[in-house]
């Protein structure tokens, strides 16, 4: 079935000599991964690999067959443009923290509108405005809600936050916890829009260390999931 969707491309593998395999998440039907033969050798075709690079959105023409199979693409163009997302330094760094994780997180091959609109609108905020330390923190608590599990925030005055059960507590539990200054500053960010990271400081030790249990929280939550290797090199550029 031929189709015509937004997209937002999460990954590009180099396969063979000249083509792509390209995972995207696409408004009409979730997770696709599509196959996109000659496309690093073709000069005069209409598939181009700069568009597939990470986080792209895209209008894209696809022939969707639903067979658990790779897909196809038939026209591909820039849905958004982006102005600094992938020349900027430190943008270019959460650009690849934020689409390993999403790689590895998102499984779904069902549309998910509110999920497609949250990532739409966050990569443009990022395009558009300064790289607050602090943003992937947030993009990746405030994805928990779209994946199904958001933190309760029933009992937030509790000094401490159960990781594996997604709720505060008031005494310590077994299982791995938030406290001290960690848990502070994830308090600070629940609720919160990307508009008023500024008014929030973290240190960077407190930063590493909460973005290190946040990762931990979504290995907790989502079955055969894997730590990002572009970790270290997000936390290096925060200095």
């Amino acid at each position: 079935m031929q189709i015509t969707t937004k997209a937002i491309v999460l990954s590009a593998i180099k396969y063979g000599d000249t083509s792509l395999i390209v995972k995207a998440y696409t408004a009409s039907d979730g997770l696709k991964t599509y196959l996109i033969k000659g496309v690093l050798t073709s000069r005069k075709g209409k598939l181009k690999a700069a568009y597939f690079l990470p986080l792209m959105q895209l209008e894209i023409v696809a022939v969707h067959k639903n067979k658990g199979t790779m897909e196809s693409l038939r026209e591909v163009k820039v849905d958004i443009p982006y102005k600094t997302l992938h020349t900027h330094v430190v943008k270019n760094s959460i650009v690849l923290f934020l689409s390993e994780m999403l790689g590895n997180s998102i499984r779904e091959q069902e549309q998910n509108q509110g999920l497609f609109n949250y990532l739409q609108y966050a990569f443009h905020w990022l395009d558009e405005n300064h790289p607050d330390p602090n943003f992937h923190l947030l993009f990746l608590l405030n994805l928990t809600k779209y994946l199904g599990f958001y933190p309760d925030t029933s009992g937030e005055s509790a000094p401490y936050f159960d990781l594996l059960e997604g709720s505060f507590i008031t005494t310590p539990s077994l299982n791995p916890l938030l406290d001290g200054e960690t848990v502070m500053s994830f308090k600070k960010l629940l609720g919160m829009n990307f508009d008023a990271l500024t008014t929030i400081k973290i240190n960077k030790t407190n930063r590493q260390e909460l973005l290190k249990k946040v990762v931990l929280y979504f290995e907790l939550h989502l079955h055969g999931f894997r730590k990002p290797k572009s970790l270290a090199v997000l936390n290096a550029v925060f200095e």
